[in-house]
């Protein structure tokens, strides 16, 4: 139920134009601080996973895993995503405590 919830909301949070998906997107995003929260899917390539992992943890933004990139896509309603950055405190919050 608990996977059901976390994908409707950033469903959600997409129509509201307040995530950003994409590797070099998210990136940008966290540079600039704006990125409050980024979902990187469990089967990205081991560069994708550092290079995110890194940039997340030098910017103090909090990094969830989900299953698999073809869940992250299908949740915001595209073809398979590996990393979204969700760029809304309240979105942000909600979906930690959703995927914890």
């Amino acid at each position: 139920m608990k996977q059901n919830q976390w994908m409707s909301l950033l469903g959600l949070a997409n129509r509201a134009r307040k995530i950003i998906s994409g590797e070099e997107l998210a990136l940008k995003e966290i540079r600039n601080g704006k990125a409050k929260l980024v979902l990187l899917a469990a089967d990205a390539s081991a560069n994708t996973t550092k290079k995110i992992t890194d940039k997340c943890n030098s910017y103090n933004v909090p990094l969830k895993m989900v299953e698999d990139r073809d869940l992250l896509g299908q949740a915001i309603g595209k073809e398979a995503r590996v990393v979204v950055a969700v760029l809304d405190v309240g979105f942000a919050k909600k979906l930690v405590t959703l995927l914890d």
